[in-house]
Parts: structure tokens; sequence; C-alpha cells
């Protein structure tokens, strides 16, 4: 099935699991119109994630601080950056690692900051403990965390997928997204450095 008739729209998100309904949720929010593209049927909007535990990585938060566990932004990005083994040219934008450690350094950013009250505005809750993902050796320069820093969603999986699923579908209601399903993107077509199709 061609997706011609679909092609009015300002942007194409390819993936419809958590992060493409995050996505396309944010770009609805902003007024434009979206084409969402998934290789799996409207049953599984949300991917993975659905059947996932729920947990999500944050820093600094009150369940942490109410289990006594002592976490910062900084202690967090060295946490990754032992992991992530980041080594070639991180401050260079032409390095290898650069985008890499940037993204990192936001995400820590987000993680500590306005992620836990974005989240809690959209209805998520977490259970009062807070759990190891990723456990590390206790030291903050080796892999893993050292740190609990999994927080475990009330309704796992499919309560963190819930709010961005119904953000989605009220806005294919209000004409600002269409969904196809079973379709796959196999390349996208550039013209002057930006992809076109």
């Amino acid at each position: 099935m061609s997706l011609e008739k679909h092609m009015d729209a300002d942007v194409i998100v390819v993936g419809a699991g958590l992060a493409g309904l995050v996505a396309t949720a944010e770009l609805t929010n902003a007024g434009l119109r979206v084409l969402l593209v998934d290789q799996e049927s409207e049953a599984n909007l949300g991917g993975q994630a659905h059947w996932s535990l729920g947990g999500l990585f944050m820093v600094n938060t009150p369940e942490q601080r109410r289990m006594g566990i002592k976490d910062s932004p900084e202690l967090a990005m060295q946490d990754w950056l032992g992991s992530a083994g980041f080594d070639r040219d991180v401050h260079d934008p032409a390095g290898e690692d650069f985008w890499g450690h940037r993204w990192a350094e936001a995400y820590v950013d987000f993680a500590s900051g306005e992620k836990r009250s974005w989240l809690h505005g959209l209805g998520l809750r977490w259970v009062p403990l807070v759990g190891w993902a990723e456990r590390g050796g206790y030291l903050a320069d080796g892999h893993g965390n050292s740190v609990p820093r999994f927080h475990l969603t009330w309704g796992t999986g499919p309560g963190v997928v819930a709010p961005f699923e119904q953000a989605v579908r009220d806005a294919h209601d209000a004409g600002l997204v269409t969904f196809a399903f079973r379709h796959r993107v196999d390349r996208l077509e550039k013209s002057g450095g930006a992809s076109t199709a």
C-alpha cells in the first residue's frame, strides 16, 4: 500500500514504540501534523515498552532521598561515562563521541530535572522503593550505576505507555496524526543534505 495519500504531514515519525509515541505527542502538542509509521499492527502500539517492567531512570528524586540514597547529576554523569567509555573527540563536533556525549549530558540533566515532574503531570506514579538496573560495582568510575536509580512505575509498562498512547489517539481524532501500520521504511531520500521523502 502506498503512503502517497498520507504524505501531507509536517513530520514523519518512524516507529510507534514509546519513543515514537512521545515524539508524536510532543509534535502534535506543538500543532504539527504527523505521519506515524510502524511495521507492526495497531494492537502493538507502544512496542516493547508495553511489555516492560516500567522502570525509569531518574536522578536525585524524593523516592531516593526517602531511602537515604545520595544521588546527584554529577554522580549520574560519572556513572554514565564509566559505562560509555567515550574517548573519541568528545569536544569536537566532528568527533565520533561528541554527539553521544552531548546526548548523555542532556539526558542526565533531564533525568535529574524536569523528567519526574513532567511525567507526574501526565499521571505517572512510582512505587516508593528504588531498585537497581545496570548495577555497578559501587564505585562511580566503573561500569553501571553506583546507586539505585530504577523507579518502577505503578502499572508497569502499560502505565508508562498509557498517557502517550492516549495523547496520540486524541491527536489522531483531531486530525493531527495519520497512522500507517504494517508499513516499513526502507530508505530516506535526500536533497541538499536534508531528507525530502
